[in-house]
């Protein structure tokens, strides 16, 4: 066998009579630490504090593991505000346990057309947890969902900037979509109106000459 000493030095190949002979004058174990090579490795040590070591070793790595859980929290488009305060406020208190929050908005139907409705939930759900929780999977599409992650953290001013401009930028788009719609609606009755004044006097007309 290949033989190291208890000092992790190097004293060669070796007969096992000589080695445990070794490791008995030392009063230390001959441990093999490598059986698959060719030929198999042993060590001289003390096996008993050689096991306790690697306890305390796999405890403190016990320790400093960080076991992060990922809850879940389910909106809709149109949610309430008392609604809304209490499963944010549930968001606020996983964030501050330490733990990952996925944040979904659930569509329905037609729903599916506003997007921008979802959006603008989550966008308030990580502006009112920003002083625990902070972005870390911006809002997305995912099927019939939207999702976006907060990890604990306080937000960066950057990613409150962020989201304070698709803010600007959904009300802006939706007041040109509503102003689009109220223009769409006066043509289309003013148009009705110019088709009823023209009708009139034929109707006038043939009522006379039936006289």
């Amino acid at each position: 066998m290949r033989l190291v000493s208890p000092e992790g030095e190097q004293i060669g190949i070796r007969p096992l009579a000589d080695a445990l002979s070794m490791a008995q004058d030392l009063d230390l174990d001959l441990v093999e630490v490598a059986d698959m090579a060719n030929p198999p490795v042993c060590r001289i040590m003390d096996y008993g504090k050689f096991k306790y070591e690697q306890s305390q070793r796999a405890k403190e790595s016990r320790k400093k593991a960080t076991h992060v859980l990922v809850k879940e929290m389910k909106y809709r488009p149109k949610i309430g505000p008392g609604d809304f305060d209490t499963k944010t406020r549930k968001v606020e208190r996983f964030l501050g346990d330490g733990s990952k929050v996925k944040v979904t908005i659930m569509f329905r139907g037609r729903e599916m057309q506003h997007p921008q409705l979802g959006r603008r939930i989550l966008d308030r759900v990580a502006e009112t947890v920003s002083h625990v929780g902070r972005v870390e999977v911006y809002p997305k599409q995912d099927g019939r969902n939207m999702i976006m992650v907060l990890v604990p953290g306080q937000a960066t001013r950057r990613q409150r900037e962020a989201a304070e401009d698709r803010r600007a930028e959904e009300v802006a788009a939706e007041t040109a979509e509503t102003a689009e719609t109220a223009e769409t609606a006066e043509t289309a009755e003013q148009e009705a109106t110019e088709t009823d004044t023209t009708a009139q006097p034929a109707e006038t007309q043939t009522a006379a000459e039936t006289s």
